[in-house]
């Protein structure tokens, strides 16, 4: 599974529903499992399939024609209880990003802290998201970490990224993680030098 996100250039998935609440990404019953592996084919469980284990053709999931690295949702997602499975389900399914206008603070650590990039855009941009992704399926989101943007083609030239833009917010120290796949632990190992640095000339000091 890959950690680090740098730049992503992806179709979609559109789920045009706000409100969307981490019971429904990973319903309660599946949290039993204590590894991160496994949860993706359980994600958002009770609307893919029927009790028989069928699929339900009218969710966006199970059609064909939507697929990619990014999910794009409605303003509100991830709200209701903490649980971090929801990130593992979605990180798991294979989405590395997840456009909203708004998300739950909670969703949104748990999601960070599991390599799994919320992009909060403002309602404006998400409705030419969802919008263009409605027109072609085929529409490719381009995401850039390093510049903190988000572009959409050129309505003339489907090839060229940055006909409508936005810059989105992160903390510097997550978007450092992510930038390079660190975990807490591998940041701290990341500046372990700086760390013994400051640790000799404070001993000095004193």
């Amino acid at each position: 599974m890959s950690k680090s996100i740098n730049t992503v250039h992806s179709t979609a998935v559109p789920l045009n529903q706000e409100n969307v609440d981490t019971d429904q990404i990973i319903p309660a019953r599946f949290l039993k499992a204590t590894t991160r592996d496994g949860f993706g084919e359980n994600l958002f469980r009770d609307w893919r399939y029927n009790s028989d284990g069928s699929q339900k053709a009218a969710f966006i999931l199970n059609n064909p024609a939507y697929h990619g690295k990014i999910l794009v949702a409605g303003k509100n997602f991830g709200c209701g209880s903490s649980r971090e499975h929801a990130a593992w389900a979605l990180k798991d399914a294979g989405f590395d990003i997840v456009i909203s206008s708004f998300f739950a603070d909670i969703f949104k650590n748990n999601a960070l802290n599991n390599f799994l990039l919320p992009v909060t855009v403002s309602e404006d941009f998400l409705q030419k998201t969802f919008a263009a992704i409605q027109k072609d399926p085929a529409v490719l989101i381009h995401v850039d970490l390093a510049t903190q943007t988000i572009s959409l083609p050129a309505e003339n030239d489907p090839a060229k990224a940055g006909s409508d833009s936005e810059s989105f917010d992160i903390d510097n120290y997550k978007k450092t993680c992510l930038l390079n796949g660190y975990d807490d632990i591998d940041y701290l190992l990341s500046i372990r030098g700086e760390i013994e640095q400051f640790e000799q000339a404070h001993i000095h000091h004193e």
